[in-house]
């Protein structure tokens, strides 16, 4: 099947030839038509199937006929962060290299005034962030009652992030009349009652079990020590002995062991770079652009990476820490291994992260391989060996300072040094003198006596 089956305009043919793509992926082939169709639709295909173009290219062939006003867009795109958006303005802009369409990207971290200019000359297409949206909707600077063609991206993203409420209010601010798209790799239960309420008699389009995860990714296990710099220990070495690291993306659980990990890995002479929420989007685009062209090839991220970034070229993807939600699995390995290339995804594990594991397998449907099994020590211990070295290293010598410490601690001598490990019972054989004193109601009682 190519392209010039789905009934796109010749113009977004062109444009899409010219971007080098000649056959569309299957969420594609499926989704495009009933977009066409001007139905409603659900998508639902693992990352990295070429979602994004699935409603890009139909929306832009449907927005030809019209023209847009200043401040009421015809379409608009919600993404659940800023690089998502970014990415999609940048798709808009390759496939609609032959359109004169005007795209407005509303996030945070921008100042207000040029997203104000754009929106004042008159935007075909909106792609915001439901916050900065309703931002600019409360200041006036924009109304949605033009709005022909709502798209909901990642949408139980949008879940996770908190975001239901404001997108149950930008559908209030948007005709009845409109288009509505829903796309996302996962379906959560909870976005049934969203679809219900917002969408009319829609198209379901799933090309893979939202559970699935793709089968040119190689996935395994290794075990670490629970202790923080153990675990970076076994991190590095990963990446010394990991067979054809282009590059990779590192993902941690939380924000402030992004910071620490990737310290880290620069402490040790590894050429990486650091992505979380908390950065200002400057940075942000800054450390995107460096990884995408190579001149930082190990990324350690937070979840803010796990979404529909499309970098296609990453060879390996390290889970840092397990994630707490079975689902960020998915969409995180999901990384690599796109547009067909092959991919490696390799988790680290530690003893306290087996709860979390078997809720990733139990998703997936499959018992992940280890690469490296837990040792017994790591499996009954986590204490850092070298101080376990070092204490016995002390009682072997007989060191005195800890002697003196362990006897100023004793009160029996010899005796209590042999019953240390006996049960006390209440205060054992010393009780405070002031515990001995008579209780008031007894002196009370005696002076009533006499």
């Amino acid at each position: 099947m190519s392209f010039s089956t789905l009934g796109l305009s010749t113009k977004v043919l062109s444009a899409v030839e010219s971007a080098g793509y000649t056959e569309p992926t299957p969420i594609q082939a499926e989704a495009i038509p009933h977009v066409l169709e001007r139905r409603d639709v659900i998508g639902i295909a693992q990352t990295g199937t070429g979602k994004t173009a699935s409603f890009t290219l139909p929306m832009l062939s449907i927005l030809e006929r019209g023209r847009t006003r200043a401040r009421m867009p015809r379409s608009l795109i919600l993404e659940p962060t800023r690089e998502l958006a970014a990415q999609v303005a940048e798709n808009l802009a390759t496939y609609g290299a032959n359109h004169k369409m005007t795209v407005a990207l509303l996030i945070g971290g921008v100042s207000f005034d040029e997203q104000d200019r754009k929106l004042d000359r008159g935007a075909d297409i909106v792609i915001a962030t439901p916050g900065r949206l309703l931002d600019h909707v409360e200041r006036g600077k924009l109304m949605l009652r033009a709005v022909e063609v709502l798209v909901i991206d990642e949408a139980d993203r949008m879940l996770d992030m908190g975001f239901i409420p404001d997108i149950e209010r930008i559908c209030g601010l948007i005709p009845f009349t409109r288009q509505t798209l829903f796309f996302s790799a996962t379906m959560a239960p909870e976005i049934k009652r969203l679809t219900d309420a917002f969408l009319q008699n829609p198209k379901t389009v799933e090309v893979a079990p939202p559970t699935s995860t793709a089968e040119n990714v190689a996935q395994s296990l290794v075990s670490s020590p629970a202790e923080d710099w153990e675990k970076r220990g076994v991190l590095r070495s990963l990446l010394r002995e990991a067979d054809d690291l282009k590059n990779a993306i590192i993902f941690c659980n939380r924000k402030r062991d992004v910071s620490v990990v990737f310290r880290s890995l620069e402490k040790h002479g590894f050429p990486a770079g650091a992505l979380h929420g908390d950065m200002d989007q400057h940075s942000r685009t800054t450390m995107l652009e460096s990884f995408r062209s190579g001149k930082t090839p190990i990324l350690v991220a937070s979840d803010v990476a796990a979404r529909g970034l499309d970098i296609p070229a990453v060879s390996h993807v390290i889970n840092y820490d397990v994630p707490h939600h079975a689902e960020d699995y998915i969409h995180r390995i999901g990384r690599t291994g796109r547009a067909g290339r092959s991919g490696t995804a390799i988790s680290i594990v530690t003893r306290k992260d087996r709860a979390y594991l078997g809720a990733v397998e139990a998703l997936i449907g499959k018992k992940l391989e280890w690469a490296k099994e837990p040792s017994e020590t790591e499996e009954r211990s986590d204490r850092p060996p070298e101080k376990a070295t070092k204490r016995g290293e002390n009682a072997k010598r007989g060191d005195r300072k800890q002697d003196g410490r362990t006897k100023s601690r004793s009160r029996g001598g010899k005796k209590d040094k042999e019953e240390a490990d006996a049960p006390v019972v209440g205060m054992g054989d010393h009780v405070p003198d002031f515990l001995m004193l008579p209780v008031w109601s007894e002196i009370q009682k005696k002076s009533k006596v006499a």
